[in-house]
């Protein structure tokens, strides 16, 4: 491999008019060129990786973004389980497309992809088939005021006059339950009708249900991105010799909606930015050819439990569980549902437009995603330009697990680059 430094790159950059060009595509080195040149690193490895299908498959290896926590837009600030930084789309967002251009991503998760495009002037859909990823993304799109807000939670109903739910106490004081059923019967009695304010306090209470310090309603639990069983809360509560204090619902809904709003300004104008709930291979909502990027990651195999993670979270919002969300362990069925999924962006993607496909390192780096997703990506008629490796040092939530970041830990993120031509 050769390394090239940040003053090598600036020479060998092509104009970005040239990246958007239909007529005249650019060669996948410039536009990785292109990325090492925006990227936060100063120093890359161009090299190539040969697959066992014996394709060969230009790479990039370098830090493409920071490894500092909580350094984007406030509005991110909301835990979801295996979600990317804000830093990640942000990247191509800048590099291959241009205010009021089209981004999707089809596994929107928490909607950190649709976020970031729409705070950069760029139209944004977001799909997920869990309608969980609706509720959290939406009111972040068009967040009411403070005022708003504190004004909506005056209003909001307190008391609860059935049975708690007992298995719940395991995590809330019985005055906290009260009101988080209080406000759940209302989410699903008022269904599609919550005002915009409502639909907000609705997303940071479903953030703030568990976790690991006062500011959220549980006792003391696992980090806010995984609701643990009420069996292992119970384990939890005798060994730390705990019990549920009360937690003020109101009043942290509204501090944690300062700390969320810390960063935005009302735009100049409205873009027409959505959420969707659909299965990634069935975006009946979008267009042929009406997409520029996708940036998207899928689940990992089944190194993830979504739904067993998320039960709390469904529970609050009324919503059904949904096992079995694109989570398989087999490699071929995955690869498989992976196709299914490009093939339906590739058909949304309008030609000269890409899709950066975001993978990790599973089973102790045993099993090399992006080579199953070039695969796919090849099948569904898009034309792969290059892998990136992103490296980086110890995140956070890898040092409060203990994980040793050289054996055990997820090193790098690999991300599959393709275009339709």
């Amino acid at each position: 491999m050769k390394s090239a430094t940040r003053k090598d790159r600036k020479a060998n950059l092509n104009s970005k008019t040239k990246i958007h060009s239909e007529t005249d595509l650019p060669t996948p080195e410039s536009v990785l060129r292109r990325l090492t040149e925006l990227a936060y690193g100063h120093s890359f490895s161009f090299g190539e990786h040969i697959a066992e299908s014996g394709n060969r498959i230009p790479t990039v290896q370098g830090e493409f973004w920071t490894p500092k926590q909580r350094t984007g837009h406030s509005l991110h600030e909301l835990s979801y389980r295996a979600c990317f930084k804000p830093q990640l789309p942000a990247l191509f967002i800048e590099a291959l497309t241009k205010p009021g251009d089209h981004v999707l991503d089809p596994f929107g998760g928490r909607g950190t992809t649709a976020l970031e495009a729409h705070l950069r002037d760029r139209r944004a859909t977001s799909s997920d088939l869990n309608p969980l990823s609706s509720i959290l993304l939406t009111p972040r799109l068009h967040p009411p005021s403070l005022a708003d807000i504190e004004t909506a939670l005056a209003k909001l109903p307190t008391h609860f006059d059935r049975e708690l739910p007992e298995k719940l106490l395991t995590f809330y004081h019985p005055k906290t339950l009260e009101t988080l059923c209080a406000w759940r019967a209302y989410w699903i009695e008022r269904n599609e009708e919550l005002t915009t304010a409502e639909a907000w306090i609705r997303m940071v209470a479903t953030n703030r249900l568990t976790g690991h310090s006062p500011g959220f309603f549980s006792v003391y639990t696992m980090p806010p991105n995984q609701a643990v069983s009420v069996a292992s809360q119970e384990k939890i509560n005798l060994r730390r010799n705990q019990t549920p204090p009360f937690r003020d619902v109101k009043t942290l809904v509204l501090r944690k909606s300062q700390q969320l709003l810390k960063s935005y300004q009302n735009p100049t104008t409205q873009i027409p930015s959505q959420a969707l709930v659909a299965s990634a291979d069935k975006l009946n909502a979008l267009d042929d050819n009406t997409v520029d990027l996708v940036v998207t990651s899928p689940p990992f195999l089944d190194i993830v439990d979504y739904d067993g993670d998320n039960w709390l979270r469904n529970w609050f919002n009324g919503l059904p569980s949904h096992p079995g969300l694109w989570v398989t362990p087999s490699i071929s069925e995955w690869q498989s549902l992976m196709t299914k999924a490009l093939r339906e962006m590739c058909r949304v993607l309008r030609p000269g437009g890409y899709v950066a496909f975001e993978v990790g390192e599973v089973r102790k780096a045993t099993v090399p995603l992006e080579e199953q997703v070039v695969t796919a990506g090849k099948t569904a008629g898009l034309q792969p330009l290059g892998i990136l490796l992103h490296t980086q040092d110890f995140t956070k939530t890898a040092h409060c697990w203990g994980i040793d970041n050289n054996a055990k830990g997820t090193n790098t993120q690999r991300i599959s680059l393709f275009q339709k031509h």
